[in-house]
């Protein structure tokens, strides 16, 4: 390919060339949505795919990652472009799975189905021959920190190690080998541009909540028991009673719900549970606020005399999206759609995992048009399929051509102006730190479980 431009047009043309069989892939994934860690349809879709393209897969990666790898002509940096497994569970939606609800309320199926178009402009272009460096596919799994019960359960079982997927899949390594990440979201406001860039997101923790009372007839003797059930009303009272503390620049959110509110009408409930995730900008914030959040769920305890078991689990950092790799994206995106379709908005309250990896390599988490509805609703749809699928595909491979183009002096570039907030070991010493179990029975009998 004579310049840089002419490898991006062929790139381009080819995606444009496999519209149906991009369309299809995405499409086919919305109407089989899975889980987090249990996506094996969707994965072996992907590895298929991969090796139809002539790029043999890894698969079984962190459970159910795949991944393939497009070898440059020269040494390099490698970039992953990511896609993500997973559906959110949204009662209602028109394409829920029957007895789990999972739906792909939050367009991962374009995620995917981009991720292989951009394989597939990439590959059958010959882009290889004028890059240096690596190109990593990766289809990653349980972006949506869902399903919390079963992830503990496989935590228990050893078979994880982190309850999300990205961070699962750097604890094994899998992102050792790699410099720079780029991916994407859909985003279902038509009013305004093609893509958005975000300033930022906020991370998150989780917590697993249980209320440990005394069971007794509920008619006939409530005095004898102790119930978990109001134990549970006081610290939700106790924790909108905080909500006035946090401050606006913070982005507190904290939302819990009642997993189980007892065992049957005519028992005074022995045991109730809570999840909910804490929210917040920055990870000072966070801790901060989990601190309220504690203490709120004590106090219920207190008010009733029962026991509380508050679990707390690592959830995902604050996305730091990076500059120099943003205004490499951003350039190919005003290209291809014009200057006037692009856009910068402010902090997303919203958590992803890929906040975790930026804090480890520059990467970035812009949105494209191309739903309708709200994010995990049962509205949420492709309103526009072929922008949703076709228009990201493209602004990927063209990222891809310009970072390692020639001897990827771009990539150099960006990698030369990043400084990571926080090593491997950091970040692994830093996640397991938020591991904690405390069992609450009253103030001179609290145990903690580290």
């Amino acid at each position: 390919m004579e310049t840089k431009q002419a490898l991006k047009d062929a790139a381009a043309r080819i995606i444009d060339d496999h519209r149906a069989r991009i369309a299809g892939i995405g499409d086919r994934i919305m109407a089989n949505p899975e889980l987090g860690f249990k996506e094996f349809k969707t994965a072996g879709l992907v590895a298929r795919t991969m090796e139809e393209i002539g790029l043999p897969p890894k698969t079984g990666l962190a459970l159910t990652g795949v991944k393939a790898v497009l070898e440059g002509s020269r040494p390099g940096p490698t970039v992953a472009l990511l896609g993500e497994l997973d559906a959110v569970v949204v009662a209602g939606h028109p394409a829920a799975e029957s007895g789990t609800d999972a739906a792909h309320a939050c367009g991962h199926n374009a995620q995917i189905a981009a991720l292989l178009g951009a394989m597939m402009g990439l590959v059958e272009s010959g882009a290889a021959e004028n890059l240096a460096g690596r190109v990593v596919f990766f289809a990653v799994p349980a972006e949506e920190y869902v399903d919390i019960e079963y992830r503990a359960s496989l935590l228990t079982q050893g078979k994880l190690g982190y309850l999300g997927g990205k961070p699962e899949l750097v604890r094994l390594g899998h992102f050792d080998e790699v410099d720079l990440v780029v991916m994407f979201h859909l985003h279902a406001r038509p009013e305004d541009k093609t893509v958005l860039f975000p300033e930022s997101h906020n991370g998150c923790l989780v917590k697993m909540v249980r209320y440990i009372g005394r069971a007794a007839h509920a008619g006939g003797a409530p005095h004898l028991g102790i119930n978990a059930l109001n134990a549970a009303h006081l610290a939700l009272a106790g924790i909108h009673a905080q909500r006035e503390t946090f401050k606006d620049e913070d982005s507190i959110r904290i939302h819990p719900i009642i997993t189980q509110g007892g065992e049957l009408v005519n028992v005074v409930p022995s045991s109730v549970k809570l999840e909910t995730f804490v929210r917040g900008k920055t990870v000072e914030a966070i801790v901060e606020a989990n601190l309220k959040l504690d203490r709120a769920l004590r106090a219920g305890a207190m008010a009733v005399g029962a026991r509380v078991e508050i679990r707390t689990l690592p959830g995902y950092l604050p996305v730091l999206a990076e500059p120099e790799l943003e205004k490499v994206f951003k350039a190919n995106c005003e290209a291809l759609f014009g200057p006037q379709e692009c856009a910068s908005i402010g902090h997303q309250a919203g958590s992803t995992d890929l906040g975790d990896l930026s804090h480890l390599m520059p990467a970035i988490h812009p949105y494209f048009v191309g739903a309708q509805g709200n994010h995990h609703s049962a509205d949420w749809c492709l309103r526009e399929p072929e922008k949703a699928y076709l228009n990201p595909a493209k602004a990927l491979a063209a990222t891809v051509i310009d970072l390692l183009w020639d001897r990827a002096e771009v990539a150099g570039r960006v990698l030369k102006g990043f400084k990571p907030a926080m090593t491997k070991a950091e970040y692994l010493a830093f996640q397991d730190s938020m591991y904690k179990t405390e069992l609450y029975d009253g103030p001179a009998n609290t145990s903690r479980e580290e």
